[in-house]
């Protein structure tokens, strides 16, 4: 079972690195430091927005507009820090304490 917490753990590390990586790079899309225009940073980008539009989609819906700004990165890393707060809480049941 210790396997199984680690592979969790693993996942929500795997899911923050990308929410950060997208974070970033929309940051600097914006600032036009990268542009979109050239294939590799299109390819990276968009393969971002796929893979993360599924969790950005509901929370999107739930919250409100803020006029440009997105608070979905924000919340869904928020998700995530909970769900491991949860998962170390009762790693005792993974571990077999």
């Amino acid at each position: 079972m210790t396997s199984i917490f680690q592979i969790l753990m693993l996942l929500l590390s795997i899911a923050k690195f990308f929410i950060f990586a997208h974070f970033i790079m929309s940051w600097l899309i914006s600032f036009q430091v990268l542009n979109v225009r050239q294939p590799f940073v299109y390819q990276i980008w968009s393969g971002l927005n796929r893979l993360l539009e599924p969790i950005y989609g509901p929370i999107r819906r739930v919250l409100p507009s803020m006029g440009g700004l997105d608070l979905s990165p924000l919340v869904a890393l928020i998700g995530i820090y909970i769900i491991e707060i949860v998962l170390r809480n009762n790693a005792g049941l993974f571990l077999g304490y």
